[in-house]
């Protein structure tokens, strides 16, 4: 079976999940790859004319002709380079012939040995690819990211005023805000979100060992450093990496990685979390006709949309681990095992991209059940204890948590009227005895942090 379909793919995010995953070709698929270094080697090849060296003199620029070459860039352009690697058996080298094909064509054969002059693969590579990212980034991460924290803050707000049976080590604890606790995802993400970034999407372009060998030996009259600066910086939009080896260091994509692996465990602390309150009927979720639940059970509305994010959160973070461990480490100048773990950047953020769908999906699905939430809380009157202690503290009443601990710690239910009995019977102020009856599970809620 030669023909790629949902049926025939070894990978879900190629197959099952393609769906949710296709636009990530735009970025990492080989085309893709072919068509990131396709743009380096021309926009380097424009700033060569663009610096007018010596042997440049009277060629004019056709900048937007050129650029088309990379704009307009096909499947056939890219079948083309193909069919050329399976003779050179280097995948640059072949990009290097189809560029210097391509520029011919436009007039500029005097000058069609400066493309990929003095350069290295990888100062394609380490500028493609990292290319490829931020704009992934930017197109579709950062958007599909925060449709997710927009949702999140919608329901924060929807529902700041239910309260709710907060649960600590799984047993009932002081009362919180259902809003609240959504908007702690909310502040986790925005913060992340902000520190991501702050990374830089570094790049390497210096030539064979990083030193600008061929440049200056052809030109030393030209400062090569300021001329990668501004090709990288400003006409990438990236940040050059000063000094380094063949390769890129890959210190900052590390930590690209692992400041994405963060926000992944966050929401797979999210999902989590909204499993276990669908679990105790806080959040039905929407029936949609047709849909099965169970093969066996027909009642069953299972929460499966978290359940799939937590999975591929997981499988991201399995790749990106291993990616932001390995990249940093290169034997010597250099060795190729960087090249096929960046292969799989497609993968990686395949499996945060399904998830971030599936999140979502199930987000809308939600319904609140407030008359559970208001029956959890009205059930477990043994939270205000620390509300009623604390105030007997602050009048210095005598071993208060210990009076508490006497009532409520008996394996039995404590009621409101356990509470009134209680307090009718300490030696304090009738003030204070109103100021205690006063407080229930459901207005013992602290600060509103959403006013």
């Amino acid at each position: 079976m030669n023909t790629l379909s949902e049926l025939s793919a070894v990978s879900p995010v190629d197959g099952r999940y393609r769906r949710h995953t296709q636009s990530l070709s735009d970025y990492f698929s080989e085309y893709a790859l072919m068509r990131y270094r396709v743009l380096v080697e021309v926009e380097y090849f424009i700033a060569l004319i663009e610096v007018k060296l010596p042997t440049f003199n009277g060629t004019d620029l056709k900048k937007e002709t050129l650029q088309d070459i990379y704009r307009n860039f096909t499947f056939q352009d890219a079948e083309k380079i193909k069919a050329t690697e399976k003779i050179t058996n280097h995948d640059v080298k072949a990009v290097e012939y189809f560029v210097k094909e391509k520029v011919i064509e436009l007039g500029y054969e005097h000058i069609s040995e400066y493309i990929h002059f003095g350069l290295t693969s990888q100062d394609i590579n380490n500028t493609a690819i990292p290319k490829s990212i931020l704009d992934f980034l930017n197109d579709v991460y950062f958007i599909e990211l925060n449709s997710i924290s927009d949702q999140l803050f919608e329901y924060s707000k929807d529902w700041k005023d239910i309260a709710m049976l907060a649960r600590t080590h799984g047993q009932p604890a002081s009362p919180t805000r259902l809003g609240k606790e959504i908007y702690v995802f909310v502040e986790r993400m925005v913060e992340q979100i902000k520190q991501l970034k702050q990374i830089p999407i570094s790049s390497k372009f210096g030539g064979a060992t990083g030193n600008f060998n061929a440049h200056h030996v052809a030109f030393p009259q030209i400062n090569w450093v300021d001329f990668a600066n501004q090709f990288v910086n400003d006409k990438l939009g990236l940040s050059r990496s000063q000094t380094t080896t063949q390769i890129e260091h890959y210190d900052n994509l590390a930590s690209l990685f692992d400041a994405i692996q963060r926000i992944n465990t966050i929401l797979i602390d999210l999902c989590r979390d909204i499993w276990t309150y669908v679990s105790m009927d806080y959040f039905k979720q929407k029936i949609k006709a047709g849909e099965v639940g169970s093969s066996a059970m027909p009642h069953k509305v299972n929460p499966i949309d978290f359940e799939n994010a937590e999975g591929n959160l997981g499988m991201a973070n399995a790749l990106l681990e291993h990616m932001a461990r390995k990249l940093p480490v290169s034997r010597l100048q250099r060795d190729l095992t960087d090249s096929t773990v960046l292969r799989n950047l497609g993968p990686a953020f395949g499996y945060v991209i399904i998830a971030f769908k599936s999140i979502q999906k199930g987000l809308s699905k939600l319904e609140l059940n407030a008359h559970t939430i208001a029956e959890d809380l009205e059930d477990n009157w043994a939270v205000i204890a620390e509300a009623i202690q604390t105030v007997l503290r602050r009048e210095n009443y005598e071993a208060p948590y210990e009076k508490l601990k006497d009532l409520t710690r008996k394996g039995s239910k404590i009621s409101q009227a356990d509470f009134s009995e209680f307090i009718d019977n300490l030696e304090i102020e009738e003030a204070i005895k109103n100021e205690l009856k006063s407080i229930t599970p459901s207005n013992y809620t602290g600060i509103d942090f959403q006013k």
